[in-house]
């Protein structure tokens, strides 16, 4: 497991292929298509998070694209699409955005393209 502590701030693309931890500041999107990715109650990420499982206890803005579930916890607050298999949504958490369940297969092409555009820019 890896963790971004919460004095981190990133700025940029963060991938992992294990389960990752933010507590800090995250400024871009999150990588972690085969691993659960917990966002804290200190941390805020700015930016599209794909994961096996999200499970959000602090703020995201963005779209949660998750192949399993996708759970936002009591003190979450969450601006942005979720497109998962499963969605839980603790009735205390704020969410202001739309869930799409169906489009998950659409969402993650669109997610892999777009990667694969960023590594092409990235190779020159």
């Amino acid at each position: 497991m890896t963790t971004i502590g919460k004095n981190t701030a990133v700025t940029g693309e963060v991938r992992s292929t294990e389960d990752l931890t933010i507590e800090g500041r995250i400024d871009g999107p999150v990588l972690c298509e085969s691993s659960a990715v917990v966002v804290t109650a200190s941390a805020h990420v700015t930016g599209d998070i794909i994961a096996r499982d999200i499970t959000v206890f602090g703020r995201t803005t963005g779209q949660l694209v998750a192949t399993d579930t996708v759970d936002l916890r009591s003190d979450a607050v969450v601006r942005g699409t979720v497109v998962s298999a499963r969605f839980i949504l603790n009735p205390e958490a704020r969410f202001d955005g739309r869930v799409e369940p169906q489009h998950l297969e659409a969402a993650l092409r669109v997610a892999r393209y777009e990667q694969k555009k960023r590594d092409a820019v990235g190779v020159r």
